[in-house]
């Protein structure tokens, strides 16, 4: 596969590719699953260009690098799962500026969105591969996660694949397009990340301040309070012993 070598990809996908035909470019997109800094975006292309130049069946490369996608992605729903919720949580608290409340939040999130994270996210750059360990860590159906991942994973590497395919020697123009699209993602990540730390920061120091006027404002428990005469309530009086009680005096009648 000299002439794919020659081009632009990178050396070791053209190797697999050179060796093993179809089944390496799906063992190059498990790898990519694995690792995320592999570039999905090149080595789709790159196969469907390998496809044109009839080095191997265009359908042979749709079906291998869709369950590469797949493998890859089982492979991180079991480091979810083997993780488990309570694992996670407690690495969470760990965290600074995370709070447990926040993993609940999410978790909560999950548990209502889940099935269209897990579609749409095999779709979107950096979070293709990591959207399948939440999906383990709250033990999803493995039915239902192989079933939107496999059809998630398809949609993507069909049209790569096919642009590569009909781009030909002019496929890393798609992995210039995708790459753009890779970094808007990528900031827009970064951003919210920011804002959270900040919003966090700032709650924090607001807390912080409040705690300190309540401390400063609120009554020592040492401090003086006035005194209060206590009163011994009156009692009759005492009589010599042996005497009757003196009788009490009728009120006089007014006139």
């Amino acid at each position: 596969m000299t002439a794919i070598a020659a081009d632009a990809g990178p050396q070791w996908v053209n190797d697999l590719m050179d060796a093993l035909g179809a089944p390496g470019a799906g063992l190059a997109i498990a790898l990519e699953n694995l690792f995320p800094p592999l570039p999905s975006e090149v080595i789709l292309p790159l196969a469907g260009f390998a496809a044109s130049s009839g080095r191997m069946s265009l359908l042979a490369v749709l079906l291998w690098t869709t369950a590469g996608s797949v493998i890859g992605a089982l492979a991180l729903y079991g480091v979810g799962a083997l993780l488990g919720r309570d694992r996670t949580v407690a690495i969470a608290a760990r965290l600074p500026l995370v709070k447990v409340a926040d993993i609940e939040k999410t978790e909560a999130w999950f548990l209502k969105h889940g099935t269209k994270a897990v579609f749409f996210g095999r779709m979107i750059p950096i979070f293709r591969s990591l959207i399948s360990v939440p999906a383990g860590v709250e033990r999803m159906r493995l039915p239902v996660f192989l079933g939107l991942t496999t059809l998630g994973s398809a949609i993507w590497n069909t049209a790569f694949v096919l642009a590569g395919y009909f781009l030909g020697a002019n496929w890393h123009q798609v992995s210039d397009i995708v790459s753009a699209y890779s970094k808007v993602v990528l900031a827009v990540a970064v951003v919210a990340v920011a804002v959270f730390i900040g919003v966090r920061l700032l709650r924090r120091r607001e807390g912080a301040r409040g705690t300190a006027r309540t401390a400063t404002t609120a009554p020592h428990p040492h401090d003086d309070h006035p005194t209060r005469t206590l009163r011994r309530p009156s009692l009759p009086r005492e009589t010599p012993s042996g005497s009757a009680p003196r009788p009490e005096r009728p009120a006089r009648e007014a006139p």
